[in-house]
């Protein structure tokens, strides 16, 4: 049986480990407010609420929402998870075509407020998503504060290892030992939900483990021969990279695209010469998962190896540090902190060190 440790990643930022924090002494501790890539119509069949819970997660808050309206659970749309263990403000929308509205200043839900009320004529779907703004406070930081300064100038300026986090592989990574059990042993989950995250689950463990060796040998965030770029903005948009191209790496290092790693399914991989190379090299060990992503259809994708957290802002206030910066969707707030310091998860559903901390719920990629 295979063993997963998230600890054996590479750190871009080896100056991570001598420092150490923890999060979410508080709820007020992690905040993240939700950016969709649209204006609400202020018109049409649903309506649309941004609403700021504490202490619950969103499936919750939609069943609340669909019970106060009086319709179907799938009446209801969101666009992300978002943490329980957080202040976190999300849009929901209510289709309410044929309904009466109701009256939303009755609308009571622990820990809930409705911020804005408005319209639209479409509802919300899953991943219609821009990104996230998050506010985080870690406090009991310990380290020399020029490492601090230094680790955060060095986030700010190359970004950090676009990382799938710990979360998405499930307790105890029991995500991939049972991705191990359907890929090797044919032991496929009953629930085609569980089927999906367990997929997905496979999918990252291969991605994260072919990033951490790009950092090892330190090109993940510079031009490999025969690789394939990604769009900064986008997820989709990917090109082969031109090895007599001057202009890529001033691109690279204008965050207009990035390096990418593959997201393992049907069809002749993207890349070729070195890059291919290291791929082939380091999923050797790998081919009954790849061979069983194959076989339930999904299809070659690629992900950026790099994340680039924008409108980076710190300030130090005695023994703690708070942090502001935006990601796009797809994306954790664990990879920025991974390499500032080994985190301490001081909310009730985590206890102990880890030099990865999963602090959002981890989002479908498709």
């Amino acid at each position: 049986m295979r063993q997963f440790d998230f600890s054996i990643l590479a750190h871009a930022n080896p100056d991570a480990l001598l420092c150490r924090a923890k999060i979410r002494q508080q709820a007020a501790d992690f905040q993240v407010d939700e950016c969709i890539p649209f204006e609400p119509q202020g018109q049409g069949g649903h309506v649309m609420l941004l609403i700021e819970k504490v202490g619950s997660n969103s499936d919750w808050l939609a069943k609340q929402l669909a019970r106060f309206a009086g319709v179907a659970d799938v009446a209801i749309g969101y666009a992300g998870m978002k943490d329980r263990h957080a202040v976190t403000t999300q849009w929901f929308s209510i289709n309410l075509e044929g309904y009466d509205e109701p009256d939303w200043t009755l609308f009571d839900a622990d820990n809930c407020r409705i911020k804005r009320v408005t319209r639209h004529n479409k509802k919300l779907k899953r991943g219609v998503l821009t990104g996230n703004y998050f506010h985080l406070t870690l406090r009991d930081i310990e380290g020399d504060r020029a490492i601090w300064e230094q680790s955060l100038d060095t986030v700010k300026r190359a970004g950090v290892p676009n990382y799938f986090a710990e979360q998405r592989f499930g307790h105890h990574y029991g995500n991939l030992d049972k991705a191990q059990r359907w890929m090797v042993e044919g032991k496929k989950p009953k629930q085609r939900q569980q089927r999906s995250i367990v997929l997905s689950a496979a999918r990252s463990w291969l991605f994260n483990l072919v990033l951490s060796e790009r950092i090892m040998q330190n090109n993940w965030t510079k031009q490999l021969s025969g690789d394939v770029m990604q769009l900064a903005g986008t997820r989709a948009s990917y090109f082969e990279a031109d090895d007599n191209d001057d202009s890529i790496q001033s691109r690279l290092e204008q965050f207009d695209i990035h390096p990418t790693g593959p997201l393992w399914g049907r069809g002749q991989a993207l890349t070729h010469s070195a890059s291919l190379d290291l791929e082939t090299a380091v999923l050797n060990d790998w081919t009954d998962w790849q061979q069983g992503l194959e076989r339930v259809g999904l299809k070659q994708e690629r992900r950026a190896l790099r994340l680039h957290p924008e409108q980076l802002e710190w300030a130090f206030e005695d023994t703690n540090l708070h942090l502001s910066f935006f990601l796009p969707a797809g994306s954790y707030a664990t990879a920025v902190l991974r390499e500032l310091a080994i985190i301490t998860d001081a909310s009730e559903r985590n206890s102990g060190s880890m030099s990865a901390l999963s602090i959002e719920k981890a989002e479908k990629e498709s």
